[in-house]
């Protein structure tokens, strides 16, 4: 990863995870906490059981087309949870920005752990040589990248509620901008090496297709047959964190040709199927009534 795309990244973590920290309201988070029976199940179903769908589909014969490359960018991809897309995706589709939020902020602590051990339960298996991923390095930076500008933004919050107030939307703004001039330099450089590709590149394509699919599927399992935020936890669990994704392929990924080009590519592809796949969740799910809106109800513990 050039530099240019290294400091975007990091600015990207940065800003959003501040931004997150800054929009969360403990009132509201007090009373999910009350009832965490919801909370558990998706980061469950997000950090772990997400993950190890991915080492099984990667053991199937047909994914052996895949290359090096193409597979570790859906293993780590897998790995990394709390996507800054999730809560941007949540609010246009109508669902719990708070409880979106709450989850993203479980998926960045637990992936202090859980990134490392499933990124050296990848390696074991597949033999991953270019993917040279050391457990406590890996922790450290997530939590650095994470859940230090996590802690800073609820810190803000709590002490300093008009000043939060105040900073919130700039720092959306901002993390949005970063958000979209990371793609934009992603796509000025990955785009061409992808239409040159991509007849070749159409079994990882599925397979990321798959992924995404199974990922919203998962997510509204976690919630729940009679819970009104599925489409909320749908897309906590689907989308990824290619932020954090592409920040160890710069420091760990060794010299694997293609693989941020992949990690693109699945960004790509599972909002692609997100975006019709949302919209039947969200047709078959009750609108949250206000008291719902505010906290758990009774079938999210």
């Amino acid at each position: 990863m050039n530099t240019t795309v290294a400091v975007i990244v990091r600015l990207l973590l940065f800003t959003t995870m501040l931004a997150l920290g800054l929009s969360l309201r403990w009132p509201l988070l007090r009373r999910w906490l009350q009832s965490p029976g919801l909370l558990l199940r998706v980061l469950l179903g997000s950090c772990l059981l997400l993950p190890v769908l991915a080492l099984l589909l990667l053991q199937m014969p047909w994914t052996g087309a895949l290359s090096m490359s193409e597979r570790t960018a859906v293993a780590l991809m897998a790995v990394c949870p709390s996507a800054p897309l999730a809560l941007r995706r949540a609010r246009q589709e109508g669902g719990d920005h708070q409880l979106a939020a709450l989850l993203q902020v479980g998926a960045a602590f637990v992936a202090i752990v859980s990134v490392p051990l499933l990124a050296l339960m990848f390696r074991s298996v597949f033999g991953l040589e270019g993917w040279q991923v050391r457990s406590v390095p890996v922790a450290l930076q997530v939590g650095q990248a994470q859940v230090l500008p996590l802690l800073l933004g609820m810190t803000l919050r709590h002490r300093w509620p008009t000043l939060a107030d105040r900073l919130e939307r700039p720092m959306n703004r901002l993390a949005n901008g970063a958000l979209l001039l990371l793609l934009l330099v992603l796509l000025a450089v990955g785009l061409p090496q992808l239409v040159a590709v991509w007849p070749r590149q159409l079994p990882a394509m599925a397979l990321m297709a798959l992924m995404g699919a199974l990922g919203l599927a998962l997510g509204r399992l976690m919630a729940g047959p009679r819970s009104p935020h599925g489409v909320t936890t749908a897309l906590v669990t689907a989308l990824r964190n290619p932020g954090l994704a592409l920040l160890l392929t710069d420091l760990h990924g060794g010299t694997l040709p293609g693989l941020k080009g992949a990690i693109l590519g699945q960004m790509a592809v599972t909002v692609l199927v997100s975006l019709p796949l949302v919209r039947l969740l969200r047709a078959g799910t009750a609108a949250p009534p206000a008291a719902a809106a505010m906290g758990p109800g009774r079938s999210d513990g």
